[in-house]
């Protein structure tokens, strides 16, 4: 199986991503390289709609922790959306991201961003 990976245009600088299919050694070197110019671009908030995501490997995790280590200098987040039960428990035992950046809706992760812009801007 592969992975198929469709790149929505920013919205207020933050960058969101569906995965479809699978994140292993076989399909993640086709995803950093369209993650590279994503993160140059330095986005506030990566969203990764994970919904059609069926399986992780420890190559996928390595994806995504580099994409938080990339950001993480510029205050950036990787935050984790739709993740289907196999997946989100792989990422929670790793700790790819904290579980506090894993959302089960869009709906959350609009809160979490709307808060953190409020942060950034002291309100």
């Amino acid at each position: 199986m592969s992975l198929d990976i469709a790149i929505y245009p920013p919205v207020n600088g933050n960058q969101y991503l569906v995965l479809d299919g699978r994140l292993d050694s076989h399909t993640h070197e086709a995803f950093d390289a369209r993650l590279a110019p994503l993160l140059a671009e330095r986005p506030p908030v990566l969203v990764l709609d994970l919904a059609g995501l069926h399986y992780i490997s420890s190559a996928g995790i390595r994806s995504i922790l580099k994409a938080r280590k990339a950001l993480a200098p510029h205050r950036g987040r990787v935050v984790l959306v739709h993740a289907q039960e196999q997946v989100r428990r792989v990422i929670e035992l790793v700790q790819a991201v904290p579980l506090e950046q894993v959302f089960a809706s869009s709906a959350e992760v609009d809160a979490y961003i709307d808060a953190l812009q409020r942060d950034v801007l002291g309100r």
